[in-house]
């Protein structure tokens, strides 16, 4: 975010830099005046960790004596500072958490200029107004940040509903193996399958899956960009409804796969089979194959890790079109289930795991509908 350089300006049309300028101060609520010093001078925060924080943020670090920051990067800065004091966070996890928030923003921040872009310059393909973009910016930025900050509190209020929920089905859990066990103590271990949860980091017993688009590689060659667009569109907007109506969330998309989660094997179950379907209805999206883990999953930041997640994966990869598989742990919880029919296969040999064992999964429903 540093200052253009000469071979900038020497590309760069008459005005150019002007126009960016302009941008800019709409954009960052004010021009750069800082230094890196400066800035923790103002903020109270050294040189040393705002360049990590910066870096983490997605930014290159910048000379020190370059004026790019702005009186708004001191305020976010003392923003930091009080959620440390505040014990909230620590000054490891506010790195991790600059990370975070770097990586999602961006995207977002690239699409909403693109999407702006693209609309100026719809009738001629290029700008004909810098005043007009401008313009537009100023008067679109408080919309944009207004349903971002509603969607971001609806959001907040899911999960917070959700933690809720967990935390008093814990509990309940936990009262009843005090009761249960002779002479100890009511109440005991309230926490259940679950890990207390360090910083930001959480570890549960979920459901997780991977569904991705069979042959992708291959359709890809043969679409133009317009298409290709069309198609990962459709995609993303299939797999969204159906994760959301089961109840689960989508971690993130990776070009052709979805990775979701799911608080129980049955609503992922189901979320995997109803994908199934979908996708073998709709025209415009090649076939699909899933894979299902269950089993302990380190939420962090919005995204999830562990050995669950790289079973589901590996399931995925040796899932035939039109498929899903689930590893033994998810068979066993929906055993004795009358929805769905399992089948054991026989084991396969994947990267990290020798003799991994699926299990195919079936909707009853389904098949008595085709019989």
């Amino acid at each position: 975010m540093s200052a253009a350089g000469p071979a900038d300006a020497a590309t760069d049309p008459p005005g150019a830099d002007e126009l960016r300028r302009a941008v800019e101060a709409v954009l960052l609520g004010g021009d750069r005046t800082w230094t890196r010093r400066d800035i923790g001078e103002r903020s109270g925060v050294s040189p040393e960790r705002t360049a990590q924080i910066w870096r983490a943020l997605g930014f290159p670090v910048v000379d020190d004596d370059a004026r790019v920051f702005t009186d708004a990067d001191v305020e976010a800065l003392r923003a930091g500072e009080r959620l440390v004091g505040a014990g909230l966070i620590t000054e490891e996890s506010e790195t991790a958490m600059a990370r975070a928030l770097g990586h999602h923003l961006s995207r977002l921040a690239e699409w909403q200029v693109h999407t702006l872009w693209a609309w100026l310059t719809r009738d001629s393909g290029s700008l004909t107004s810098g005043e007009a973009l401008v313009q537009q910016a100023a008067a679109l930025l408080p919309e944009m940040e207004l349903l971002q900050r509603h969607v971001w509190r609806r959001h907040l209020a899911a999960n917070a509903g959700r933690v809720l929920a967990e935390t008093e089905e814990d509990a309940r859990a936990g009262r009843a193996r005090g009761e249960a066990r002779d002479g100890g103590e009511p109440g005991g271990d309230a926490a259940g399958g679950r890990v207390a949860p360090s910083g930001a980091a959480d570890v549960r017993e979920r459901a997780v899956g991977f569904t991705d688009m069979v042959g992708y590689t291959r359709m890809t060659r043969g679409l133009d960009s317009a298409e290709l667009v069309r198609v990962i569109d459709r995609f993303e907007s299939l797999t969204g409804d159906v994760v959301a109506e089961g109840g689960g969330r989508v971690v993130k998309t990776i070009g052709d796969e979805v990775l979701f989660v799911c608080e129980s094997a049955a609503d992922a179950a189901d979320t995997a089979l109803e994908l199934t379907a979908r996708a073998t209805a709709e025209q415009r999206l090649p076939q699909v194959r899933t894979g299902v883990a269950h089993g302990p999953l380190l939420s962090r930041f919005g995204d999830v890790y562990g050995a669950t997640v790289n079973i589901a994966a590996r399931l995925t990869a040796v899932a035939r079109p039109d498929t899903v598989l689930v590893d033994t742990a998810l068979a066993g919880e929906l055993a004795g289930l009358a929805a769905y029919e399992l089948r054991a296969l026989r084991p396969v040999s994947v990267r990290g795991y020798s003799r991994l064992r699926p299990v195919l999964l079936r909707s009853r429903r389904a098949r008595r509908t085709a019989s």
